[in-house]
């Protein structure tokens, strides 16, 4: 079975782990509202769209984006990072984690560490919905710039979030944030309530080590 990280641990305010001589303390960070016109999501590099929504849907509407941060200490200081970013679906408590798929996606087809991601080259992410994404798939790179590229990037990944509506008919909106320690590939998972109803999408960058979910 593919790995699938026990995503209750890292979404616990005050999470705290030591990993190679760096400690983690993790906390979260309301970022705003996502205004998903079609429910069907999409996890990307915002900056390189790509545009091909989950198999998984929710029901149309607004829903809280809530960034995970670590706050990293070091010998040589302090630093933040998002460790993951969730899109908050309904508050019914999360009683299992699947990975979250594309069309064609098998994951009998992965072997244990194996898993299904978006591709991140510009550093950012980004969870929205799909007619957010191929609005902005369609903007030229002034509108890029003007909308998600500040002349100078703040240090603290949580400042340097910008978002922007893409799509003014829907009102649907992107938020950019920064991906962990950069470029990567990464996981998102889908969490469910114990009556198969969504709660959340997740994407877990990697920054904080979390142990596997067992009973799988």
């Amino acid at each position: 079975m593919p790995y699938v990280p026990d995503l209750h641990v890292l979404l616990t305010a005050g999470y705290r782990v030591e990993h190679g001589g760096l400690a983690c303390v993790v906390t979260p960070v309301d970022l705003g509202a996502v205004v998903l016109p079609t429910g069907r999501v999409v996890g990307c590099d915002p900056l390189i769209p790509r545009t091909t929504p989950f198999v998984e849907v929710v029901a149309p509407g607004r829903y809280e984006l809530r960034a995970w941060v670590a706050v990293v200490h070091s010998d040589g200081g302090n630093s933040r990072r998002i460790a993951a970013l969730q899109l908050v679906v309904a508050d019914a408590p999360t009683v299992s984690w699947t990975m979250a798929l594309l069309p064609g996606n098998d994951p009998a087809s992965l072997g244990d560490d194996d898993y299904f991601g978006y591709l991140v080259d510009s550093g950012t992410a980004t969870l929205a919905d799909q007619i957010a994404i191929e609005a902005l798939s369609k903007w030229d790179y002034d509108q890029m710039d003007e909308a998600f590229i500040p002349a100078q990037i703040p240090a603290d990944p949580i400042e340097a979030v910008l978002a922007a509506v893409v799509d003014e008919p829907t009102g649907a909106n992107v938020y950019v944030v920064g991906a962990g320690w950069g470029d990567g590939v990464y996981a998102t998972y889908v969490g469910r309530a114990d009556d198969g109803q969504i709660t959340s999408f997740v994407t877990d960058f990697g920054v904080v080590p979390v142990p596997p979910l067992t009973g799988l």
